[in-house]
């Protein structure tokens, strides 16, 4: 597990300022499997996860919504047959904060602990 994934979120404001294109680029070396998608013109990061089928996927997205709870931080979650699109973004900064950038580093750990992995 990397640093960005034993981060702690913090309370993000409606005023809180953007992150700036070094401070982005930064942090998303941190999970390089990530893509940074703008949709419906709001910065998002986006990564879809493989599975043997739809159980797995289905029992991951779950895993999610686990950890979005208790961050009270929620993702976009699209679950298929085999596959699992997360997509994490500030809603109040209509953009990517710090938060979400922890968050997508958690993925990845909860994604390589899955079935002792």
């Amino acid at each position: 597990m990397n640093d960005l994934a034993q981060s702690r979120c913090e309370a993000c404001r409606a005023d809180a300022p953007a992150l700036d294109e070094q401070t982005i680029a930064a942090l998303h070396a941190q999970v390089p499997q990530w893509s940074l998608e703008t949709r419906d013109g709001v910065r998002q990061l986006e990564r879809r996860f493989a599975f043997a089928d739809f159980r797995q996927a289905l029992a991951f997205a779950n895993a999610v919504g686990e950890l979005a709870e208790a961050e009270n931080h929620h993702p976009a979650l699209l679950v298929e047959w085999g596959k699992v699109r997360v997509n994490w973004w500030t809603h109040k900064i209509a953009g990517v904060h710090r938060n979400d950038f922890i968050l997508a580093a958690r993925c990845d750990a909860l994604f390589a602990q899955r079935d002792g992995r």
